[in-house]
């Protein structure tokens, strides 16, 4: 079995379990944590994520945020600059920021409720630009249902590293990854 068909297992799994409705935000993110060199595999396969998670007879609606760096950077009032030196370039919290309203107003949809899923999908197209424990943390209060953050980078001895590059973080997210049985509740 590959690490994208382990994950799907996992993913199963996890949602099937009972969901407590009187937990704190941060129990209420997933993430399912994968290879950055399975990002496509993974989004080829968003579909039976979606279909497992409607079998376990939960809701499902996803917001990719790949768009968002193009969008942002197009708007920029220093583009040109920052295309020049890249280097000297630097969006300090304003992407996070971005990032965080566009999850918060996302989940405040009236399609978003406590049973459902939001998958978040497109963090690769933010590294280096956003951390994902702060970008998390600052939407947490909002999660009504689960929030499966899809995360390419790695889980290892309860702690996070995004993109496999990044000091890792100590975030108390639920994890899901491809390791064989592997789940938390």
């Amino acid at each position: 079995m590959n690490s994208t068909d382990r994950l799907l297992q996992n993913y199963s799994r996890q949602v099937r379990l009972p969901w407590p409705p009187n937990i704190a935000g941060m129990q209420r993110v997933w993430f399912a944590v994968y290879p950055p060199a399975d990002e496509r595999r993974i989004r080829a396969r968003i579909q039976h994520f979606e279909n497992l998670t409607r079998e376990a007879g939960h809701g499902w609606v996803t917001l990719d945020l790949t768009p968002l760096f193009p969008t942002w950077m197009g708007r920029h009032d220093y583009r040109e600059a920052a295309f020049a030196e890249p280097e000297f370039f630097s969006c300090d919290d304003e992407l996070e920021i971005l990032a965080a309203q566009k999850i918060r107003d996302f989940c405040a949809n009236e399609g978003v409720d406590e049973n459902g899923v939001v998958a978040l999908l497109g963090l690769a197209s933010l590294f280096d630009f956003i951390k994902v424990a702060r970008l998390i943390g600052r939407i947490e209060d909002s999660l009504r249902g689960r929030l499966l953050v899809f995360f390419p980078g790695e889980y290892r001895h309860n702690v996070y590293r995004f993109m496999d590059a990044r000091d890792g973080f100590n975030y108390m997210a639920v994890p899901i990854t491809s390791s064989e049985n592997f789940l938390l509740a």
